[in-house]
């Protein structure tokens, strides 16, 4: 072979393997191949993250992106400066942590397991986000709604995988007072479990401020008026020493950071009694400084919950909670869209809301003494009722409440609460209905504001009692005017 046709071969190699090593390498790295640390970027080409493989060894990968926006409830204006986490299905932390930026846009990144074209093939998300002068989202009745991985578009160039739509926006309601004169506490959860820790200031005005601890166990908790505070830490298998916090007028104080106690974990016994219906529900721990009574609704932490989160409501007689930390809690039964509600009729036992204080004053294990007595709920039919959005939207400031007739009433509790929790209107002498399996009621309180989620809850009365009362999540909706 000449000279010159062996330079010809040689360039022909060489732009060869530039094309190739263009298709799979970066600076003469390999891309996509196997590594060791879930999550971690070491030993991956430039951009990309070691994930899990379905039925493979981890590789590495373009990172899978959570984007969005947070807006502001009432006008849709964008907010900067809010923190935004990820949570997976059982409520823990996942992926980074980040902050809107002036147009109220934010990016996250968190782990999924691939197929083997590395496409994000299952996981499961929900968002939360927390920002000065707003209420923290999601809340008993705001739900934040999953987001499947399995949906994430194809990467531009070297660029991640995306998640991006209606579910990655936030809305956040702004407080009633637009956050005057209001600080933060600050720090982070230690110990080898920090992520998706609820963390709460206790001490003040009910219910306490509170916020979640993000993947690498850092924590705000926005909206905390002056004053003396017990910072604790919430979450199943986690125990926490409480620190002390003096917050002075709209200070953002840092550093008040909860190590792990040696302290034990205790375990919740009980009993739910399913009466006068077929069925099956669940049981959760709602932290006691976070209850709010009247709507009996209050942040459960992660984990709290019987059967373990994830799994679909299977109690009908035992239950047990087990590696809950200190404190005072209040046991709710059948808190989720089962179709069972909590009895109402309070001369019975085993009918009213349950305070506990662990530990207990022996031991570690609490034995609740009565049953937990479910009934069916009321039927919600709408707004909020089975399969529509959450919360429904509603165009009119007038909107019918409809819920399923009771046979065995003799008339109606009607509430309308809004989302901070405040009762907005009632109506306590709704007559029974004849002839229809309905009952419509049109709304009659004050004026409903754009943007603001609400829920009606209703209760059935006999013999001057309530005998039954609707679902604790069910008739959420929105106000959101034709044109607005």
């Amino acid at each position: 072979m000449t000279s010159n046709a062996k330079g010809l071969s040689m360039g022909i190699l060489l732009a060869l393997a530039a094309a190739l090593g263009g298709l799979g390498c970066d600076d003469g790295e390999e891309k996509n191949k196997s590594c060791t640390t879930v999550g971690a970027s070491d030993g991956c080409a430039e951009g990309q993250v070691c994930a899990e493989v379905t039925g493979g060894d981890p590789r590495c990968y373009a990172p899978l992106l959570l984007r969005g926006q947070v807006l502001d409830a009432s006008d849709d204006s964008p907010i900067e400066g809010a923190r935004v986490q990820a949570a997976d299905e059982n409520g823990a932390a996942v992926g980074t942590a980040a902050v809107s930026d002036a147009d109220g846009r934010f990016e996250l990144q968190v782990p999924a397991a691939r197929d083997g074209d590395g496409k994000p093939a299952s996981g499961e998300y929900s968002l939360r986000a927390q920002a000065a002068g707003y209420e923290p989202f999601p809340s008993a009745i705001r739900p934040a709604l999953p987001i499947a991985a399995s949906g994430a578009s194809a990467p531009e160039g070297d660029g991640g995988w995306v998640l991006e739509g209606a579910t990655t926006t936030i809305l956040l309601l702004p407080l009633h007072d637009a956050g005057q004169g209001l600080g933060s506490i600050a720090g982070a959860v230690l110990g080898e479990q920090p992520a998706g820790v609820l963390v709460i200031a206790e001490g003040g005005p009910a219910p306490s401020p509170y916020g979640f601890s993000a993947a690498d166990g850092s924590y705000v908790i926005y909206n905390v008026p002056a004053g003396e505070y017990t910072v604790r830490g919430y979450a199943a298998g986690v125990q926490l020493e409480p620190a002390g916090a003096t917050l002075a007028t709209g200070q953002a104080l840092t550093g008040v950071d909860l190590a792990a106690s040696t302290r034990p974990l205790s375990t919740v016994n009980g009993t739910v009694n399913i009466v006068e219906t077929s069925g099956l529900t669940s049981v959760v721990l709602a932290v006691e400084s976070t209850f709010l009574e009247s709507a009996a609704r209050g942040e459960v932490p992660p984990g709290l919950r019987a059967p373990p989160p994830g799994t679909p409501p299977n109690l009908n007689g035992n239950f047990s909670i087990e590696g809950v930390p200190d404190g005072r809690y209040v046991v709710l039964a059948a808190f989720e869209n089962d179709g069972l509600a909590r009895d109402p009729d309070l001369s019975i036992a085993g009918t009213q809301i349950l305070h506990i204080e662990l530990p207990p004053a022996t031991g570690t294990v609490l034995d609740i003494p009565d049953n937990f007595k479910v009934n069916e709920a009321l039927a919600v039919v709408s707004p909020g009722g089975p399969g529509a959005a959450i919360p429904d939207p509603v165009a009119t400031a007038t909107p019918d409440l409809v819920w399923g007739d009771d046979s065995g009433e003799d008339s109606y509790e009607l509430y309308v609460y809004d989302a901070y929790g405040d009762l907005v209107w009632s109506k306590l002498d709704v007559a029974r209905v004849t002839g229809s399996p309905n009952v419509t009621v049109a709304y009659a309180g004050p004026a409903l504001e754009a943007g603001m989620v609400y829920q009606f809850r209703v209760r059935a009365i006999k013999d001057g009692g309530p005998i039954a009362q609707s679902e604790d999540l069910m008739g959420i909706f929105t106000y959101q005017p034709q044109g607005g």
